[in-house]
């Protein structure tokens, strides 16, 4: 007689549970490698985003432009004219060539930097709004007043104090601190000059720092950083200019 080929039910179930057991172990090394990758697509879009925050404030600080504020309305007419530049240990307001939107193609933009507390996992944030800026009218809606400084007698522009809203940006975030300096020119040539809580002098300083640390250093990850950038700026806005 001819045997017959074929398997018996005990095989089958074997193939069956090895088939199974292979195809788990498959859809789990699939499942870790897709988390693996999940995280790190995260943690580069963060570092990403901390680097592209700090490009930002670097641009932003040395697109400083040399612009006035007319202080107040009347029926005369606008008020006095005021540096449009402000610089505290919490707040900033100034004119930059550089736009968030339009980058350095834009019209010139009114910003104002503060800090804010986190919405979530305490500590504080680095703010900006920011707004088109068409000249001294334009900048002195914002503009209270100028006052002398009390140390050199300086004119100090005055402005109102900037809040959070829907169009804010947030440049940086769950900082243990963050406050603003400013290099004020040595009175004596040749020699340094020193970084400076406010400004209180006349015109625009030398260079301006923001000094911000993280508040969970993470050593895997960007983490964000003082920025310091110069101020390169020789134009009078008051003056007239002319080819002679």
């Amino acid at each position: 007689m001819r045997r017959e080929a074929g398997v018996t039910l005990l095989e089958v179930l074997i193939a069956v549970t090895m088939l199974s057991l292979l195809s788990v172990g498959m859809f789990l090394s699939m499942r870790i490698g897709l988390s693996a990758f999940s995280r790190t697509d995260a943690r580069l879009m963060e570092n990403r985003r901390v680097a592209g925050a700090q490009r930002i404030i670097d641009q932003e600080l040395e697109g400083l432009l040399p612009a006035m504020a007319a202080c107040g309305m009347s029926e005369s007419g606008p008020g006095p004219r005021a540096v449009m530049f402000q610089g505290l240990s919490d707040t900033l307001t100034m004119v930059s060539g550089y736009s968030l939107q339009e980058a350095w193609r834009g019209r010139p933009q009114l910003l104002q930097f503060f800090i804010g507390p986190s919405d979530e996992g305490g500590g504080v944030r680095l703010l900006v709004n920011e707004s088109t800026y068409l000249g001294p009218i334009s900048g002195g809606g914002l503009c209270i007043g100028v006052v002398p400084a009390p140390e050199t007698g300086a004119p100090i522009s005055q402005f109102h104090r900037p809040a959070a809203g829907e169009k804010s940006f947030v440049l940086a975030d769950h900082l243990a601190y963050c406050r603003f300096k400013y290099l004020t020119p040595s009175p004596r040539p040749g020699e340094p000059g020193g970084w400076m809580p406010e400004w209180r002098g006349a015109g625009w300083p030398s260079g301006i720092r923001i000094e911000m640390a993280p508040l969970d250093p993470n050593p895997s990850q960007l983490l964000p950083v003082t920025v310091t950038a110069p101020i390169y700026l020789y134009r009078d806005p008051e003056g007239h200019y002319a080819d002679r």
